[in-house]
């Protein structure tokens, strides 16, 4: 049995996706509320965040809401949130969703979902955090980066053991299955690891 109560959710802020990114987003939400987890996300209303979060809280779980203040200033923010945080920017709002969460899951999403994945498996490689990482592939949405992230890999710009750093999820029960049954490494990377082929 491992420690991970709230799972950090990353996703999309869109509300103009395909009907399958949304389906996936609120499975996933249903699940995690149903298997005793919280959520951990960007406190909107708005896209893959909010169709995950909602049925989350639907399904027992806690909203915890994490936006900076630009974003609350243009009115983004929810009342939904049983916890909600303000930072000043963006690098605080990451700061804070890595300090409260266990665990981390990345649906479709944009740029900033793009940011965030790759800072988490960063922190990860360099031993600042033993999370599970979950990436969900719905409908093959990123299968293309996961091709780059092989030629960062075949082209040693990052060493073999990097592939280990976070996990494909083709389907949310999935997803979740590997959370439930994930077993955090016992030692941090050494230089050696990081740095070698």
């Amino acid at each position: 049995m491992n420690n991970v109560k709230k799972v950090c959710v990353f996703a999309s802020s869109s509300n103009f996706l395909k009907p399958e990114y949304y389906e996936d987003a609120k499975r996933l939400g249903e699940l995690l509320g149903q298997n005793g987890y919280d959520i951990v996300y960007g406190g909107s209303t708005l896209g893959l965040m909010w169709a995950c979060a909602e049925q989350v809280k639907n399904n027992g779980g806690k909203i915890y809401g994490v936006m900076p203040q630009r974003l609350i200033e243009m009115g983004c923010r929810t009342d939904n949130c049983d916890e909600f945080y303000s930072t000043d920017g963006m690098r605080e709002r990451k700061e804070k969703m890595d300090k409260i969460s266990d665990a981390v899951i990345a649906l479709a999403g944009g740029f900033g979902t793009l940011e965030e994945l790759s800072e988490m498996i960063v922190q990860k490689q360099l031993g600042y955090n033993k999370k599970p990482i979950v990436i969900l592939n719905t409908d093959g949405f990123y299968d293309n980066l996961l091709r780059f992230f092989d030629t960062i890999i075949s082209e040693n710009f990052a060493n073999k053991i990097s592939a280990n750093l976070f996990y494909i999820a083709q389907t949310p029960e999935d997803a979740v299955e590997y959370i439930k049954n994930y077993e955090e490494p016992q030692t941090v990377p050494s230089k050696h690891e990081i740095y070698s082929r």
